[in-house]
């Protein structure tokens, strides 16, 4: 496995992207309407990650930067985005490899807090976060009055 670097808008991210799409809408009713520009994902100020496996995408996420502002975020925030493994890579460790990795590039950004919005039909979501140090957080976001949703943060330190 290889974990890589690329641009949000990178062929293979916006193939698993789709992806993550179909997943939301098959467990919500819709996809994540959140709105992601590209260049919020471009470091310093964020980062996107893919994991290969013999050339083939089969996990992605990535963060960007937050501070203050009227959606609930913090100063010193960084934004957990589109964490997905595809189906028959599950189980194989990918998610928390790619957490890990994204925590330590917004670590070294400066940021001091990972927040994340997921919901409550994304069970597998929520022990993953809760298993690696993350504790239920005040809403944040744009589905920040939505009953469905949590927010967990961890503290960058």
């Amino acid at each position: 496995m290889q974990i890589v670097p690329v641009a949000y808008d990178h062929p293979d991210a916006v193939k698993l992207n789709d992806q993550v799409q179909l997943e939301y809408t098959e467990r919500y009713g819709e996809g994540d309407m959140t709105p992601l520009d590209p260049a919020q994902f471009d470091p310093p100020r964020g980062l996107y990650l893919i994991a290969y496996d013999d050339g083939e995408p089969v996990a992605t996420g990535g963060w960007r930067l937050q501070d203050a502002n009227d959606e609930g975020y913090e100063d010193g925030d960084a934004e957990l985005k589109r964490m997905y493994v595809i189906p028959s890579a599950r189980g194989r460790g990918l998610a928390r490899a790619i957490l890990a990795a994204l925590e330590n590039s917004a670590r070294d950004a400066g940021r001091t807090r990972m927040v994340l919005e997921t919901g409550t039909k994304q069970p597998e979501a929520i022990a993953l976060y809760t298993s690696s140090g993350y504790t239920p957080a005040p809403k944040v976001g744009l589905y920040r009055f939505h009953e469905d949703s949590r927010c967990y943060a961890r503290t960058l330190r």
